[in-house]
């Protein structure tokens, strides 16, 4: 039983975030969930199972989230979510795990993907703006992925890139 309903799990349950480099198609979307399910049927911390679920955004983003107040995962069942996903990437044929990007939405509702000197420099030019909807892949609450993953630029670590912003 430890895969529940993500609206049920409460406010301060843990998350991880994972992004991926490329938008998903819609078979490597299902394989990632397929098998991001499969892990989370049987995860467990210490022989203890997990109360978890998982959650996917915009094509780009999963969030899993563990309720931490029966049992918390441990480093171990961590590197094992991590090693899941990672075995995945070559067929996905994107990084879920490590890609260091910054994520926004673009004017026309796409999110985009770039380095952080790349965003940078399109904050500076004005293609990025104060109103620009940012995702902050960092987060590690739940209410944190329902109230703050996705945000204008002026309200998230994004601002110091912003055009007049001090650095």
């Amino acid at each position: 039983m430890p895969i529940v309903a993500f609206h049920q799990l409460p406010d301060d349950a843990r998350v991880w975030i994972f992004a991926a480099q490329e938008t998903l198609s819609p078979d490597s979307e299902q394989t990632l969930l397929a098998a991001a399910d499969t892990f989370l049927a049987d995860w467990r911390a210490h022989g203890a199972p997990l109360d978890c679920a998982r959650d996917w955004r915009d094509g780009r983003f999963l969030c899993i989230a563990v309720d931490q107040r029966s049992a918390g995962a441990s480093g171990c069942s961590i590197d094992g979510l991590f090693r899941t996903l990672r075995s995945l990437e070559s067929s996905l044929g994107t990084s879920m795990v490590s890609s260091g990007l910054v994520f926004w939405r673009t004017d026309d509702g796409v999110v985009a993907s770039a380095t952080r000197p790349h965003f940078a420099a399109l904050a500076a030019s004005g293609a990025v703006r104060a109103d620009t909807p940012v995702f902050d892949p960092s987060i590690e609450t739940l209410r944190a992925w329902r109230h703050e993953f996705e945000r204008p630029a002026s309200a998230s670590w994004h601002a110091r890139w912003l055009a007049g912003a001090s650095s």
